[in-house]
């Protein structure tokens, strides 16, 4: 398990980037955090690490975004508006949880609690005042 201490929204894309240096294709990076802890961030530094050049914002309305052009595709998911596993099932979303066919970027994780996800890394970022966040993160395997 490791920790970053990120002072900016910047820093907080700056590690996403880094995370897109190990990032392979199948990799389900899970996040877990309050609104506005930096989810969306981590993503557009992690699409940009992965060379894609599209607008990364959050999914929220539309549950995914992917952003092609890169290394791997992206798959951007947000959990926030399902009540649990059934709904994500039913929303076909499931695929993206266990092997996706690119990289997957996954805010509101814990809405797939008690399934097995991908290879990946989870992470759970924390407020900790305005701007400055505590990433925790770790890598898993399936």
């Amino acid at each position: 398990m490791a920790t970053f201490i990120s002072h900016s929204a910047a820093e907080t894309e700056a590690l996403g980037e880094q995370w897109a240096k190990e990032a392979r294709a199948g990799w389900v990076i899970g996040l877990s955090g309050e609104l506005g802890a930096g989810k969306t961030q981590l993503a557009r530094g992690l699409a940009r690490g992965l060379g894609s050049p599209a607008r990364v914002h959050s999914p929220t309305f539309a549950l995914l975004n992917e952003y092609r052009g890169g290394r791997w595709p992206v798959f951007h998911l947000d959990l926030y508006r399902l009540e649990g596993p059934e709904e994500i099932i039913g929303a076909g979303l499931e695929i993206y949880l266990t092997n996706p066919p690119g990289v997957a970027v996954v805010e509101w994780i814990e809405r797939w609690t008690d399934r097995a996800t991908g290879d990946g890394r989870r992470a759970r970022l924390v407020c900790r005042g305005e701007t400055e966040r505590e990433i925790i993160y770790e890598d898993s395997r399936a």
